[in-house]
């Protein structure tokens, strides 16, 4: 192959892979939106007692918590700090993966990542891969919540029950079973298992096994502001549970709030594939 050619691939790649780190990265302001910055010296009202209802976005921006390379609080970057305590078995299959972003990362062709041919994300997926905006709604016997992207819901049980300790294997869950509970007056924790391990933790290819378990915590720290942190526990594929995502700060939005309409689309990902990634890596 003659040496411009392969020069000129690379670029390619490169210029293609650049586009959709910005696109991944880049903020996109709803009508209405209102976070931190846009309120200066004011006195934050009180938090409501269990209460965690309504619409909430990350409160820097939704450019917060797009985590392209990975959980926010464990970046696939090749930082020590940033290593996760693999098992043998975990760390296999996350070789296995080859994703677009991380360490790890290959060209857009060679990608086999679940999410690109529109296949669930899942939970915790959701909320550790562009996560934008969601509306928490409450009722005495559960918590639902609906997710921007994909439209996507689910249910945390409320009514006293607690997670089944032998969850019918043979029919795993993209989103889990969830069960949760009030620790105190501002904090609520939900506990997810029975997992589909086809999944994906995260953009980076961080692997789950079907042991999952997931704690969500979710603190109101006053009326504007919710707490977020997502703690991973997986004994197959983890020597010990790491936390994917530490208080990420969302803030409230006005009852007018109207959220958008994020969609994956097979048809776009199709022509996407054939007018970019295919050819950007060789691949006719």
């Amino acid at each position: 192959m003659p040496k411009r050619f392969v020069t000129s691939t690379i670029a390619l790649i490169v210029l293609t892979f650049g586009i959709l780190v910005h696109a991944q990265q880049q903020e996109v302001r709803q009508p209405g939106a209102v976070y931190d910055a846009d309120v200066k010296n004011q006195q934050p009202a009180p938090a409501p007692r269990r209460d965690i209802s309504g619409v909430w976005e990350p409160a820097k921006g939704p450019g917060d918590s797009i985590q392209a390379t990975g959980a926010k609080a464990m970046p696939s970057d090749g930082k020590p700090e940033h290593a996760l305590p693999f098992t043998p078995a975990g760390e296999a299959a996350f070789k296995s993966h080859k994703p677009g972003f991380g360490v790890t990362a290959v060209p857009s062709a060679f990608i086999n990542d679940p999410m690109d041919i529109c296949d669930p994300q899942g939970f915790p997926r959701v909320v550790l891969h562009n996560f934008r905006t969601s509306r928490i709604m409450q009722s005495p016997s559960n918590v639902v919540i609906l997710y921007e992207f994909n439209k996507k819901w689910r249910v945390i049980w409320t009514d006293g029950r607690e997670l089944p300790k032998n969850l019918d294997t043979t029919e795993p869950r993209w989103w889990g079973y969830s069960v949760g509970k009030w620790v105190d007056d501002y904090t609520f924790v939900s506990e997810s298992t029975g997992y589909d391990d086809r999944t994906w933790l995260d953009n980076a290819g961080r692997p789950h096994s079907d042991a999952l378990r997931v704690e969500e915590r979710y603190h109101r720290v006053d009326r504007d502001h919710l707490e977020m942190t997502i703690t991973i526990d997986d004994p197959k594929f983890y020597t010990k549970p790491w936390v994917a995502l530490d208080k990420l700060s969302l803030r409230l939005q006005p009852p007018s709030f109207d959220i958008r309409e994020m969609e994956c689309s097979p048809s776009e990902t199709a022509e996407y594939n054939k007018q970019f990634s295919n050819p950007a890596s060789g691949v006719k």
